[in-house]
């Protein structure tokens, strides 16, 4: 079994100190990782940040081509990441697979966008050219969460280095393989030693040291609400921008006129990807008392056919990632003051499952809202249910938590869904269907303890990039010429 160190300056770099990986489907070990300090993470933040200016230097269409050669790197070893993302994380080995695949179209989709990411052009009379440019931070620090590894760290590498950022990336604790293995094929897609690091380790130490160095200008987190206000603080403290995309408690509104079988479908789908530990799963849902049993009946039916087991098996729902993390589960559904239990409410009694962090597929129905496992995030394959009389109550129930992350509406009537969707408070909204996060493409944040600004997307670049305002007087003189006064002065 390997051990797992940081990938600095396109090269390893060996640690004095590891720890463990455990397998979650077996908690046997996969190997050691490298435990970087703030030793390492300052040779990670320095060789990126000698490296970005000339990173920068380059074209957007020279940067492009790197970023599409690095998608088509990944599609070649698509398969070997899929099998060491479907290990760490437990999850089925066919989303590990997709996950690959996104990871890959995230490189060419910024790869192919960059050419056209312009300024703007300001208009304030002949005499005078004003425009705006768009300019790379530097050095971004960038620390992701466990759940997608992969994807997390694709999104965060291909969007930074696509307007010319350095990036020290920070993965999670449990599951560093994939981004190590990225990082060097960004090597060898071309980009410059330096431009992309990745520094292993713990959170309180690898993380924090990543977050309050002096040359990273830009941070961005994807993880717990509790963790992500340490990192704002990390930021505050030296005037950094932050993107945070933390929790979630999405709700599916589904109205009395909804396709039931189709919503049982994909709310099942929605809250059982990746074991329910997915930040945009949905898991609430909100429902008109009239189609209430058998919308609970047609999920009790299929939660129960759910097939489980260790992830490169392919079932359909792995283990949860560690054993800590099913701990955090049981305490949800164990102290759980309101709902009756309809189906799943613990871990599999199967033999040959029980060295694994399994938990059944869960369903409270009728939970009060203010329950914590109804308002908090449990992060597990867990679904509780409110029932609901009308838009206005529906509405309430939707927004009744303190996360706005993503929400679903199941309606016939255009009209309302567009007024719903209106009403709902949450960074997407999804009406007759789920993306969990969309496509790449699509803009992805939340509001309140969902965390602040955007990835995915265009908007992802304008994160990533400040604004400087350039004006040009075209005569030469220090004010232009005299105008006439205008209205009012």
């Amino acid at each position: 079994m390997d051990t797992a160190y940081p990938f600095v300056a396109g090269a390893v770099l060996r640690t004095a100190r590891t720890y463990p990986n455990l397998d979650p489907a077996t908690g046997r070990p996969l190997g050691d990782v490298g435990r970087a300090g703030a030793d390492e993470v300052d040779a990670a933040a320095r060789a990126a940040a000698s490296a970005q200016p000339a990173w920068a230097a380059a074209t957007p269409e020279q940067r492009g081509r790197v970023l599409t050669r690095v998608g088509d790197l990944v599609d070649r070893d698509r398969e070997q990441l899929a099998r060491l993302e479907s290990q760490d994380t437990g999850k089925p080995l066919s989303q590990a697979r997709t996950d690959a695949t996104v990871a890959a179209r995230y490189f060419r989709f910024y790869g192919h966008v960059v050419d056209a990411y312009h300024g703007s052009q300001i208009p304030l009379g002949p005499d005078v050219h004003a425009y705006t440019v768009r300019e790379p931070y530097g050095v971004v620090g960038s620390i992701v969460a466990w759940n997608y590894p992969l994807q997390l760290a694709s999104r965060a590498l291909a969007a930074a280095t696509a307007v010319g950022n350095a990036v020290v990336l920070k993965p999670a604790d449990e599951t560093p393989r994939t981004a190590l293995a990225l990082a060097r094929l960004c090597t060898e897609a071309g980009m410059p030693p330096g431009v992309v690091g990745v520094v292993t380790g713990l959170g309180a130490e690898a993380g924090a040291a990543l977050a309050a160095h002096p040359l990273v200008a830009h941070l961005g987190f994807v993880g717990s609400t509790e963790t992500g206000r340490a990192v704002a603080h990390a930021a505050a403290d030296r005037v950094v921008p932050t993107v945070l995309e933390l929790g979630g408690k999405s709700a599916h509104v589904v109205l009395a006129d909804a396709d039931l079988d189709r919503a049982a479908e994909v709310v099942t789908r929605s809250l059982l990807q990746n074991a329910g530990q997915t930040c945009s799963a949905g898991s609430r849902l909100v429902v008109h008392e009239s189609v209430r049993e058998p919308l609970v009946e047609r999920l009790v039916e299929r939660f129960t056919a759910t097939t489980l087991g260790p992830g490169l098996e392919d079932p359909d729902l792995g283990p949860l990632v560690s054993p800590r993390q099913q701990e955090r589960v049981r305490g949800y559904v164990e102290g759980a003051a309101s709902g009756v239990l309809r189906v799943g409410g613990g871990p599999p009694q199967e033999d040959r499952l029980g060295g694994g962090s399994y938990w059944l597929p869960t369903l409270l129905d009728g939970v009060d809202p203010d329950d914590p496992v109804a308002r908090e995030e449990v992060f597990g394959p867990v679904l509780v249910t409110h029932p609901f009389v009308d838009e206005e109550e529906a509405v309430a129930l939707a927004n009744g938590t303190d996360y706005g992350l993503l929400a679903a509406v199941w309606t016939r009537d255009v009209a309302r869904a567009h007024r719903m969707a209106s009403a709902l408070e949450a960074g997407q909204v999804f009406v007759n269907g789920y993306g969990a996060g969309g496509g790449v493409e699509l803009p992805f944040g939340g509001v309140g303890r969902s965390g602040h600004g955007r990835e995915k997307g265009l908007a992802a670049l304008d994160a990533l990039t400040r604004v400087k305002t350039v004006v040009v007087r075209l005569d030469g003189s220090p004010h232009g010429r005299r105008r006439a006064p205008s209205c009012g002065r």
